[in-house]
């Protein structure tokens, strides 16, 4: 288990991380997305060990990270700026991970390497950056972690690569139990894979969740009737937003969906839709609960997705 109680990380004036508090269990897949500064990077290198944390706590499984090698060496980190050494083939960095990793594979470091058709005696140099993403992956794999972090892990992977990735994430978390880490700008990237997402926004982790927590107890109803209408109308139902445009309201409901969809056709309406929402529009309205523009921040992510193209 991987246990921040009020981290914060500062880099001169600049905070990066700022009183950060979560619990992530052991044997899940924990999503992370924020825009470029938010400070996802900072936690996976606290969390890694790389950064001492200059407040609070970092523990995993009740042992701190930073200046440990017996719990560093239960750990794979890709950071987003990758790193080989000068000159070097996939074999040879190999033969570096299992000197510093007792339970290096070697078998499973050549079966991936076929799987992702890469030539472990090339020069990982002439690699484009999708596959040298791949190599790092692999290498990180065949360590067989019982914690992997991976920052912006399938940046420059085409949608293949991406799902193969994912289903080996996938497998090592059912088989292992291992505890994943996935940071990334897009929400739509780790819903299919995550068990638990988070948001983090100007080093500050403003919303976290069970996935399907959050895809369940909400939806979106619409409704009409003949004669006219307001909100009153719905104030036995739980509803956190409304909006009505001519006849035709639209609510976002918290609550049992059965009971909901009894109560409100008990009031005879002509029309009555109720629908699932998109993660990213549970976000958008949980964030609007807490008072946070989720629009404002999804811009942002745009903007800094643009200027990395």
């Amino acid at each position: 288990m991987i246990k921040a109680e009020h981290l914060t990380k500062k880099f001169h004036n600049f905070t990066a991380l700022n009183d950060v508090t979560c619990t992530i269990p052991k044997g899940s897949i924990y999503g992370m997305v924020g825009s470029n500064g938010a400070g996802k990077s900072t936690f996976l290198r606290l969390i890694s060990g790389v950064y001492r944390p200059d407040a609070g706590s970092l523990t995993i499984d009740d042992q701190p990270v930073y200046e440990n090698p017996a719990v560093k060496e239960r750990i794979s980190y890709i950071a987003d700026t990758l790193y080989f050494l000068p000159g070097a083939n996939m074999n040879r960095m190999a033969k570096l991970y299992a000197s510093i990793y007792s339970r290096f594979d070697q078998k499973r470091f050549q079966k991936l390497t076929e799987a992702f058709e890469l030539d472990p005696t090339l020069s990982i140099n002439s690699f484009s950056k999708g596959m040298k993403r791949q190599a790092a992956i692999i290498l990180a794999l065949s360590c067989r972690p019982d914690y992997m972090f991976f920052d912006e892990t399938f940046d420059g992977l085409d949608p293949v690569m991406r799902n193969l990735v994912k289903s080996l994430i996938c497998k090592d978390v059912l088989e292992y139990n291992a505890t994943t880490i996935i940071t990334s700008h897009s929400l739509r990237e780790l819903e299919d894979i995550c068990d638990q997402l988070s948001l983090l926004h100007k080093g500050g982790l403003v919303l976290q969740s069970d996935i399907e927590n959050l895809k369940t107890r909400q939806f979106k109803v619409q409704i009409a009737f003949r004669e006219d209408y307001d909100e009153n109308l719905f104030r036995d139902i739980p509803h956190i937003h409304f909006k009505k445009s001519g006849s035709v309201a639209s609510m976002i409901v918290s609550g049992d969906r059965d009971v909901t969809a009894a109560k409100l056709h008990s009031l005879s309406p002509v029309l009555l839709d109720i629908l699932p929402l998109t993660l990213e529009e549970v976000f958008t309205y949980e964030m609007e609960t807490l008072g946070y523009n989720f629009d404002k921040i999804l811009e942002e992510q745009d903007e800094d997705e643009k200027e990395s193209i």
